[in-house]
């Protein structure tokens, strides 16, 4: 369903996708895009892949959407696990194209129930590894 204030719709296998990375753990990040006034899955990562991966899954010159799902140990030992949201929004994108990525996230947001954690990046380093430990704990 698309909405008003941004037009976008959110297609079905991006919810579909998103509840298997969250309850079946099949993904370790999807990677998202618009296309044609709808967001899509632009990348699948399988539960091998490391955040190195994820990383080199964001084009350098156009926005994307990511969840990422965070694996960790805490201080107590236990395992856990965390999903966080990444707008990615770099400078060397065009105006018109952050500016429907921005207009767009909250409601695309609200479509993946369970996300724990959300950062915004213009640059890699910006959504470094150390900068998703550090939010985890």
């Amino acid at each position: 369903m698309a909405n008003a204030a941004s037009g976008m719709a959110v297609s079905d296998e991006c919810k579909l996708r998103f509840l298997e990375l969250k309850a079946k753990r099949t993904y370790r990040f999807i990677v998202f895009k618009i296309e044609q006034q709808q967001v899509v899955i632009d990348k699948l990562g399988g539960p091998n892949e490391s955040y190195d991966d994820f990383n080199a899954s964001f084009p350098a010159n156009e926005c994307r959407y990511a969840v990422y799902d965070f694996d960790f140990i805490t201080h107590e030992n236990c395992q856990k696990s965390k999903i966080f949201f990444i707008a990615w929004s770099p400078d060397a994108s065009q105006v018109r194209m952050k500016m429907v990525y921005a207009s767009s996230k909250d409601r695309f947001k609200r479509e993946l129930d369970g996300i724990q954690f959300e950062l915004q990046a213009t640059d890699p380093s910006e959504m470094s590894l150390d900068i998703v430990k550090s939010r985890a704990f």
